[in-house]
């Protein structure tokens, strides 16, 4: 059976992780085995789950940010062997080495699905995120509501006291607290 890879991109709040999951369960239905996984970044929720911002969640995976094949296949402890569909969520926190490993195992037949932030907070495209949208085979592309305005959100907000943020690391782990979802034009790019 050949292999494909599917991305699921758009800013935060969009519904990324649910549409991951979401798929993830459509394919245990199928009665397909399934390795979902995060990178250890991303501790926001849970450090053995992979969690919405709404509370749904299943178990993961934890792996480093410059996971090679070989590591995942030790980490996974024979599981990557047997997986039909191997999920990866917050795939913007890998490393730029990571569409290589989603190509690999691609070319072993499994269905991959990513997701993650097409851009940072700055509104640049985010980490390997580029990279994965140019060699899926199926991109989905979501968006949140503006909190601003009610229209259709495509942009991060990061916020710092409750305003746009002027600057700052690319990678801040954050939730409602940190981030809002903007369109284009409420969007306020860091100086």
């Amino acid at each position: 059976m050949p292999g494909k890879l599917e991305v699921i991109t758009g800013c935060m709040f969009a519904g990324k992780t649910e549409e991951l999951l979401r798929r993830v369960e459509r394919a245990r239905i199928a009665k397909k085995k399934v390795l979902l996984c995060k990178p250890s970044l991303d501790t926001r929720y849970s450090e053995v789950e992979v969690v919405t911002h709404y509370g749904r969640s299943l178990p993961c995976l934890r792996l480093p940010a410059e996971v090679t094949l070989g590591e995942l296949m030790r980490l996974a402890a024979g599981e990557l062997e047997g997986a039909d569909v191997v999920a990866f969520d917050e795939a913007h926190f890998f490393g730029p080495g990571f569409p290589e490993l989603c190509e690999a195992l691609v070319g072993q037949g499994k269905r991959v699905i990513v997701a993650g932030l097409d851009l940072n907070f700055r509104g640049e495209p985010f980490g390997p995120m580029p990279v994965l949208l140019a060699l899926a085979d199926e991109v989905t592309k979501l968006q949140a509501v503006c909190v601003v305005c009610g229209k259709p959100a495509t942009r991060t907000q990061r916020l710092v006291d409750g305003k746009p943020a002027k600057g700052g690391p690319e990678i801040l782990i954050g939730g409602l607290e940190s981030y809002e979802a903007r369109c284009r034009d409420c969007f306020v790019p860091p100086i």
